[in-house]
């Protein structure tokens, strides 16, 4: 157990180093005072206060600090502020104390970054959706807020063992729902390779670690292959007097693991786990031409792979990354990627759009940024009134591949892929998108909703008299256009709610009555309408006229309330568990017995990883690595519930098995033999396609629990013959 003295000493070298990494930097003595001055006051207000593991609290903010110095590159204000991003929350110290002390900037993050802490707190409906609109609120104020809140959050998971698994588990999928498409997004790809690799450990511990032990022995493996591959492109490039670095890049477990689910293939089978990154000293105007360059070199002694090459050189992502990559033939028949960028851009591919801040602070000219932060502004003031929804539609945004079209002037636009005719006028403008009446691609008409690909040239025709169309929601992506539609039909709307309260109003009185609540309520029983505003948009937009309100008075003056139509009670659509299922899971702390239902996306079986999840007809039991599970937690956390297996209950289930590999004479007897005569397994079930000498089948197997179906599993993979053997999910949700 460490002592007193060791935690002294520990602090002490976590500021050294923050120190000297300011000052390598190019901080000056000014700069290094600030810090100096942060960090007492840090360490003042977290005196005597300890974390989970022992440690003095002011630890976390001094590792915080060192993210957003070395990792993400933000100036000494920044640096600052992450050191006492807890004070105004766990302190005495209030944001005027900070204003008075540091100025107005450093107060400002401060109060932001509270405030982000305080929507992460605190539970709510649609609660992770609602913490992502208030999250991109802070970035339209200062993008600086959310870099530093990306550092703290990457600590808090660099040090979740600590935590409960219940919490592990909602702090890991609010990471990879809310975190890593924003750190895609502003370019910090070592960050969001970060966040989901941790996010994969807490969510699907067991995949994480059956994929790191693989890649690190495939690593071990591979090691001397790629140093020889690396100094055979030292040496080509060598030879041409260029200037360089050539650096090995792992891929990280988490986009190993969505390769393998994306493409069906195994481990085995992912032949781009590594890549070799060629960083070029050339100076603006020659960087382009250098890169090319490499390329050609390289390209003459590998052949390359054409539909692996990715030119983001010509054509920069959305967030400023620049690089070109490409995959060639190496020794001995390995598919390796090649990435070629200049200094310049591997800095800012690095950091991100925080490379765009000099050290000073000074953010201005950064046009990307100054444009991704404009649209955050448009997407929020125009979002949607379900927070849920307007999230999903703005990660599309943050995370989806891009596509580049242009206009007929030859203005090159970047959207989301999947984006229609109709999201490339709004792209264009506001006004544009509001009046398209059609559009041309490469110079024939498409319908709206046509979908634009890459290098199209799209020409939007436009009319003063159109106006959006209900229908134009189905036909757009963005997050700009939806919001603009939207509004628009809300505003449509709520005229009509005026208009038809006036003809209500005008009509009652030449009927000798008034317009008033019980008129109101007596014509919503008559028209079977659920609110007044229903009752005002119908006859505002014309679907009920004065021939309908006629009716209405005919039937009022001879007894309407006796002609009321009975009204029903909702229907009760609870889920409930079979009586011989309702034991065998326990909710909640107190573990208690609870109606519930198995969800059929991932049929959890006993010994399988659980949590329930409450929605509108019940609760549905998952498995902790379902396909919806991170969805689920990461949107929903107030809806999960803690769910475990019953000790003692062995009802058996039924599940399903994948199997292929190579066709032989005798295997399906083996198989069956196998399971039912030597593992005495039922066998619900059982199908074989084979052809061309291999084969791919499933079985339908009856077990105890999930140790039994893994013994068959194992037991089926050592079959002659078989080489893959996987459990099988219905595709239902």
């Amino acid at each position: 157990m460490e002592s007193v003295v060791d935690f002294e000493k520990l602090v002490r070298n976590k500021y050294r180093m923050l120190i000297r990494a300011v000052e390598s930097r190019g901080g000056d003595k000014e700069d290094v005072a600030l810090i100096r001055k942060a960090y007492k006051v840090a360490a003042d207000a977290h005196k005597d206060v300890r974390r989970k593991s022992g440690e003095p609290y002011i630890t976390h903010p001094l590792d915080v600090a060192l993210i957003v110095t070395r990792d993400i590159g933000l100036g000494p204000q920044s640096i600052a502020a992450a050191l006492l991003h807890d004070v105004v929350e766990d302190s005495e110290y209030t944001k005027e104390q900070l204003n008075h002390l540091f100025g107005p900037s450093i107060a400002y993050m401060v109060e932001g970054l509270t405030k982000i802490q305080g929507i992460f707190d605190h539970q709510s409906p649609s609660l992770q959706a609602e913490n992502f609109r208030k999250i991109l609120l802070s970035i339209s104020d200062d993008v600086r807020v959310i870099l530093i809140k990306m550092a703290d959050r990457l600590h808090n998971m660099r040090t979740l063992d600590g935590m409960p698994y219940h919490k592990q588990l909602k702090i890991a999928s609010e990471t990879l729902y809310i975190f890593a498409p924003l750190a895609h997004r502003m370019g910090l790809y070592h960050i969001k390779s970060e966040f989901e690799d941790l996010g994969l450990k807490y969510t699907e511990p067991e995949v994480y670690v059956e994929l790191a032990e693989k890649l690190e022995l495939a690593e071990e493996d591979d090691a001397l292959y790629l140093e020889r591959f690396s100094q055979s492109i030292e040496s080509l490039l060598e030879n041409e007097g260029l200037t360089f670095n050539v650096k090995r890049r792992n891929k990280g477990v988490f986009s190993i693991r969505r390769k393998m689910l994306n493409q069906n293939i195994s481990f085995e089978e992912v032949y781009d786990k590594y890549a070799i990154r060629i960083i070029i000293n050339s100076g603006p105007k020659r960087e382009k031409s250098d890169i090319w360059s490499v390329y050609s070199v390289i390209t003459s002694v590998f052949r390359p792979n054409p539909r692996r090459l990715r030119d983001w050189i010509t054509g920069p992502k959305a967030n400023g990354y620049e690089s070109l990559h490409t995959t060639v033939m190496g020794p001995e028949g390995h598919w390796i990627e090649i990435q070629i960028r200049s200094s310049r851009m591997d800095e800012e591919a690095e950091k991100g759009y925080a490379a765009h801040w000099r050290y000073k602070e000074d953010n201005s000219g950064n046009t990307a940024l100054d444009e991704w932060v404009t649209n955050i502004r448009e997407a929020i003031k125009n979002q949607s009134e379900s927070a849920v929804e307007f999230v999903d539609q703005f990660k599309l945004q943050l995370f989806n591949e891009e596509i580049f079209a242009f206009t007929p002037q030859g203005k090159m636009l970047t959207l989301p892929k999947h984006a229609t005719a109709l999201d490339f006028a709004f792209e264009i403008h506001t006004d544009i998108g509001m009046s398209t009446l059609g559009a041309k691609v490469n110079g024939k008409l498409v319908p709206l909703s046509y979908t634009v690909l890459s290098g199209d040239q799209v020409q939007v025709l436009t009319s003063d008299n159109q106006r959006p169309q209900p229908d134009w929601l189905n036909w757009v992506v963005t997050p700009k256009a939806k919001g603009s539609i939207r509004n628009f039909l809300r505003e449509e709307q709520r005229m009509a709610q005026e208009r038809g309260k006036r003809m209500l109003s005008r009509m009652l009185i030449k009927a000798k009555s008034e317009l008033n609540q019980s008129s109101t309520q007596k014509m919503l029983n008559f028209y079977s309408l659920k609110n007044p505003k229903e009752l005002f948009e119908r006859f505002g937009s014309g679907q009920l006229v004065s021939v309908h309100f006629r009716e209405f008075v005919e039937e009022e003056s001879g007894g309407f309330y006796r002609n009321l139509r009975k009204r029903f009670k909702p229907k009760n659509t609870a889920l409930k568990a079979p009586k011989d299922q309702s034991s065998r899971i326990v909710f909640g702390p107190d573990q208690v017995i609870l109606e519930h239902q198995l969800a059929t996306c991932c049929h959890p079986i006993q010994g399988d990883a659980i949590f329930g999840f409450i929605d509108g007809d019940g609760i549905k039991v998952h498995q902790t690595n379902c396909r919806h599970a991170v969805n689920l937690q990461g949107r929903f956390a107030e809806k999960v519930i803690v769910a475990n297996w019953a000790i003692g209950e062995q009802p058996g289930f039924n599940a399903l098995l994948r199997f292929s590999g190579m066709d032989r004479p005798g295997l399906i007897l083996q198989v069956t033999s196998l399971v039912s005569t030597g593992l005495n397994i039922n066998i619900r079930s059982l199908h074989i396609d084979s052809g061309e000498g291999i084969f791919s089948g499933t079985i339908s197997v009856h077990v105890n629990d999930r140790s039994q179906l893994i013994d068959v599993a194992n037991k089926l993979k050592a079959v002659k013959g078989i080489d893959r053997v996987e459990r099988e999910f219905s595709k239902n949700s």
